[in-house]
């Protein structure tokens, strides 16, 4: 009892209980009378859970968040240095038409799985329920582990860029400035805690969802429509579409294009993040799918046109390169406008819009670490896995995962190149992450399992192997130099950041983990005996 207590579910005690309890059920999935709210806590009994968090989300809002937390014009704004040095505009720009492609596939196999798993576990859940009873605890236990060190590397990676951002503002309204890694940590800091409030109040984080949308939307409007009517004379469409820039000291320019393919790429990370709200939002079979779908969409089409306007409004690729505000962006704004006023104005746009972006990181993380404890797989499952009774949020994984991206931004005032390789490691691991579930999928046939409403067949099955293929590749890849000749201060570190994250993660299995995690079998043995609300 102790036991289905840490894990928030009520295994109950009576006949009379189990015996209502399927009652219940049975009226919830088969009376139309029923909302859908009950169906849906119906369904996720059958897997095993209580359903323990309001479903506050709409399809809108929900859609609201996944898109604040990817915001792909926003990634091509943060990280934009990188695909200068590393190509120039045509990296950029042909980069984003290939990892649209690409995470389209993504995007596609994550809908399908959650249609037909609607869950807040996500890809461990998945894995869970996919992989031979044998191999089902530790590949659920490893799938979950990556997936959240992956969320929590991201929310960091977020955090610097709009705390770069802020440095940056005051730095070119103060040329005497120079900015230093520990402004930029206190920057860091300060927006890691502001998110953390956010979300810290769950009946509005639906509204939040919805508001920074819309600023994502007009911020995006109004900068692209903003420089490119200042910027005179515009570019020749040769230097956007057909310039290539190679900076990184590899002599071949395949190598320069991949390494620069990491700026589009982390733009379009982040797609499961509507996964872990399944508990959160009526019909997530029909819901999640149109968020994740939609936010692909909406990511493309702003991505692709406000880099082709920036890169028609840019008049020096050095200047970017060597700004002192340390955001290139900004440089080329100031290039375009040629107003520091209208700059800072467009900048702080730039950064509102990076606050909701972390806003929605902290959602993403504090369910994938609550869903996670709630099958025991963390440290310290049982604090973690609760509920605050009042704010109707998982606050301690919440607070917990907060505190964990507070202290990586240790790792920035170290060394910025280990930074950046656990940004680089965020997005490969959050692939891996995706790929567990997918194998196992295909292992045990795409029409061995019962299909959700969003389900693609043969089209499905290409996506597959195109999510597959593409980790592959970027786990190699991803992991070249950044630039050449290599020194401890232009070295990836990225395989280190896998050897630490894997080590601590076999460590706790074997220590611990393979003790204590909830397995397939525990779940399916409580389930008959948790009460619907109807």
């Amino acid at each position: 009892m102790a036991e289905a207590t840490a894990t928030g579910t009520d295994t109950g005690t009576s006949t009379d209980i189990v015996r209502k309890s399927m009652d219940k059920k049975h009226l919830a999935l088969h009376d139309p009378e029923l909302s859908s709210i009950d169906v849906d806590a119906a369904k996720l009994a059958e897997m095993g859970y209580s359903q323990e968090l309001e479903r506050n989300f709409s399809k809108w809002s929900l859609l609201g968040i996944c898109f604040a937390l990817t915001n792909s014009w926003f990634g091509i704004s943060a990280s934009l240095v990188t695909g200068i040095s590393s190509g120039g505009p045509i990296v950029t720009v042909y980069g984003i038409i290939i990892v649209t492609l690409i995470n389209g596939c993504v995007a596609v196999s994550l809908a399908e799985l959650i249609s037909a798993f609607p869950n807040s576990g996500g890809q461990y859940f998945w894995a869970s329920v996919l992989a031979p009873a044998e191999w089902s605890n530790v590949l659920a236990y490893y799938t979950g582990f990556i997936g959240y060190a992956g969320s929590i590397f991201t929310c960091a990676s977020v955090a610097v860029s709009i705390g770069t951002s802020l440095m940056g503002m005051i730095q070119i309204n103060n040329p005497e400035l120079t900015i230093e890694r520990w402004m930029v940590f206190i920057a860091y800091q300060l927006f890691n805690f502001v998110a953390y409030l956010f979300n810290c109040y769950g009946k509005t984080l639906p509204a939040v969802g919805n508001f920074f949308l819309y600023v994502s939307l007009v911020s995006f409007v109004t900068i692209t429509i903003t420089v490119l009517a200042k910027a005179s004379p515009k570019r020749e469409p040769k230097f956007v579409f057909a310039n290539f820039v190679n900076n990184t000291g590899w002599e071949s320019g395949g190598i320069a294009f991949i390494v620069g393919l990491i700026n589009p790429n982390w733009s379009f990370s982040c797609l499961d993040s509507a996964t872990h709200l399944a508990e959160e939002v009526p019909k997530p079979e029909r819901n999640i799918p149109f968020a994740i779908m939609g936010t692909i969409a909406i990511g493309f089409v702003t991505s692709f046109s406000y880099a082709i306007a920036m890169f028609f409004s840019m008049q020096d690729l050095d200047e970017l390169v060597n700004t002192p505000t340390w955001t290139p962006i900004m440089a080329l704004y100031l290039q375009a406008t040629n107003s520091i006023r209208l700059t800072t104005f467009l900048e702080f746009l730039i950064c509102f819009t990076g606050l909701g972006c972390q806003i929605a990181c902290h959602t993403w993380q504090a369910r994938l670490c609550w869903s996670f404890a709630r099958d025991r797989g963390l440290p310290g499952s049982r604090y973690w896995a609760q509920v605050h009774p009042k704010m109707g949020i998982p606050f301690y994984a919440h607070t917990m995962s907060c505190v964990v991206v507070g202290i990586l931004g240790l790792l920035y005032i170290g060394s910025t190149t280990a930074f950046n390789s656990m940004v680089t490691a965020c997005i490969v691991l959050l692939y891996i992450s995706y790929s567990i579930p997918v194998i196992l999928l295909l292992k045990k046939g795409r029409n061995n399992i019962k299909h959700g409403p969003f389900w693609l067949g043969g089209f499905g099955h290409f996506c597959n192997y195109v999510l597959l293929i593409w980790t592959a590749f970027t786990l190699v890849m991803y992991s070249f130099p950044y630039a050449k000749p290599v020194t401890a201060g232009s070295m990836n570190y990225v395989s280190v950041v896998y050897a630490v994250t894997f080590a601590i993660i076999a460590i706790y299995w074997v220590a611990r983990g393979k003790r204590t995690f909830r397995s397939r079998e525990e779940r399916e043995g409580v389930a008959s005996t948790i009460p619907v609300p109807l």
